[in-house]
């Protein structure tokens, strides 16, 4: 356990989808059904958002961290269910006093998928080519990293320049997943990691297929293969299910969700995410460069009327945190819906009778977007909607920030970093809100830690770059047999170390 409390209790919302791989076995079948385990049973699990390839150190986006991490990969920590740092391949760690030294204790015996056994040197090296490389995935993680090293096989040393009280969380993500030094195989296409899962294939367009690792160091995942289908029609995956062919569909489109009603056969469970729906207006494009025009559009937006038209299965959030993120308080009276006065600045703006342009995902549907050109419409603005496939959004929107109004799930729990990550597609700056998340993260507490970043965050929604249309509420339909699947986080990642089939 650690010495001196972090900046790293993320909500319960959080962590159920997180258990960790190596520390979690999940409930058994026999405790949730009653049945008898199936250990020869395949899992088909629906999927939305497919990753654009497979290469965890510069493939950008949750889609691979849905479902590789934990499964696949491990770092030294991850999450358990409580939302909380737990050990993983570290059997333990401390934290001096001072917040500038990390000392890990690796678990004995810990071997990668091909065999190899995974050592100090492996971590070392994993640890310091993200470090190095400044077009890797969680590179900025290690901003206060002076120094990664292995004072013996089974012991890792990080030194830090300065206290940083998002390390462990980030070290229990994609910056800390371990890799074997001695692989050679292509990221893009393959894995090779320390997880209860092996990687067997990739059908780009269609599937990913994991089978279970019988070389895992720890308790050996409980069915034989897991098979993520991705869809980019909705209700072809609700029939999908309802055949016999999906045995779990995550994030069941709200208005599909009456087709389970009175099917024996499924359940649908509630979770609670850190899904931020956020509506980003780009902040460096004229009319949105003016802050009274992106206000009136904050003000056109009822979050009641967006929430109730998906199926109630959302809360208000009016900032940048969600609730159950450090720093997080209610925001949702800065910009509050208010029709008229979202009129009279879209007048005094002369933009009464204009439009602007949405372009967003396809894999979003058009039940938000419809409310949002209702609402528009009421103070003037005309909403033309682009939705294009998700490969042309990253090139588009994300990479050359071509756009005016964009609409992006943000899955990410603790990811108010991309509020003040230069370049980022937010096209958003304030100096004042990075010299805040400087001193959340150079913070010895909690407290001290949560007060900045509550302060940054406020200055966020005063600035209104976005509309945080609401914080979903995740609903997976789950077939009777099937138990250990996680319902809470289950766009961020799915740890499926107790997942189980009945016979």
């Amino acid at each position: 356990m650690t010495t001196k409390k972090t900046l790293l209790v993320a909500s319960v919302a959080a962590g159920t989808a997180l258990a960790l791989a190596a520390c979690s076995s999940g409930p058994s079948t026999t405790e949730a059904s009653g049945g008898t385990a199936d250990t020869s049973a395949t899992v088909n699990v629906g999927l939305y958002l497919e990753p654009t390839d497979l290469n965890v150190r510069t493939t950008s986006g949750v889609a691979l961290d849905q479902v590789l991490i934990d499964n696949v990969y491990q770092g030294l920590v991850g999450i358990d269910s409580s939302g909380k740092i737990q050990d993983v391949l570290a059997k333990s760690h401390t934290v001096s006093s001072d917040g500038l030294t990390y000392d890990f204790t690796l678990n004995a015996g810990t071997v990668f998928s091909n065999g190899d056994a995974l050592d100090a040197g492996d971590v070392v090296w994993s640890l310091n080519q993200v470090k190095n490389t400044k077009t890797d995935v969680g590179n900025a993680a290690f901003a206060a990293v002076k120094t990664v090293s292995a004072p013996s096989d089974d012991t890792v040393e990080l030194t830090l320049s300065k206290p940083d009280s998002t390390l462990l969380y980030s070290l229990a993500g994609r910056a800390g997943l371990i890799l074997d030094q001695d692989a050679t195989n292509d990221l893009k296409t393959t894995a090779i990691g320390s997880g209860p899962y092996l990687l067997k294939t990739w059908k780009q367009g269609d599937s990913i297929t994991l089978t279970r690792n019988a070389k895992y160091w720890g308790t050996k995942a409980k069915v034989a293969s897991v098979v993520f289908h991705y869809f980019s029609d909705r209700a072809a995956a609700v029939n999908g299910a309802l055949a016999g062919d999906i045995q779990v569909l995550t994030t069941v489109d709200p208005t599909l969700q009456a087709k389970f009603t009175g099917n024996a056969d499924f359940a649908l469970k509630k979770g609670t995410s850190t899904d931020k729906y956020t509506l980003v207006f780009n902040s460096k494009k004229a009319p949105l460069d003016t802050l009274a025009v992106r206000q009136a559009l904050r003000e056109a937006i009822d979050p009641k009327a967006i929430i109730a038209a998906v199926g109630g299965n959302g809360v208000a959030q009016g900032g940048p945190i969600p609730e159950g993120d450090p720093g997080y308080e209610d925001l949702t009276s800065i910009d509050a819906y208010d029709v008229a006065d979202a009129k009279a600045k879209i007048s005094a703006a002369g933009l009464t009778g204009s439009a602007l342009t949405l372009t967003l995902p396809n894999v979003y549907g058009t039940t938000v977007t419809d409310v949002l050109t209702s609402q528009f419409k009421a103070i003037g603005i005309t909403l033309k909607v682009d939705s294009v496939d998700f490969t042309t959004w990253l090139t588009k929107v994300y990479t050359n920030k071509d756009y005016e109004l964009s609409i992006v799930d943000h899955a990410e729990a603790h990811d108010f970093a991309n509020w003040v990550t230069p370049g980022y597609y937010f096209n958003y700056s304030n100096p004042k809100v990075n010299a805040l998340y400087t001193q959340a993260q150079g913070a010895l507490t909690d407290a001290d830690a949560d007060a900045k970043l509550a302060e940054a965050a406020k200055l966020v929604a005063q600035d209104a770059p976005a509309d945080w249309l609401y914080t979903a509420v995740n609903v997976t339909a789950i077939r009777s047999t099937v138990t250990g699947f996680p319902t809470d986080s289950t766009s961020n990642r799915l740890n499926l170390t107790g997942l189980a089939v009945s016979k």
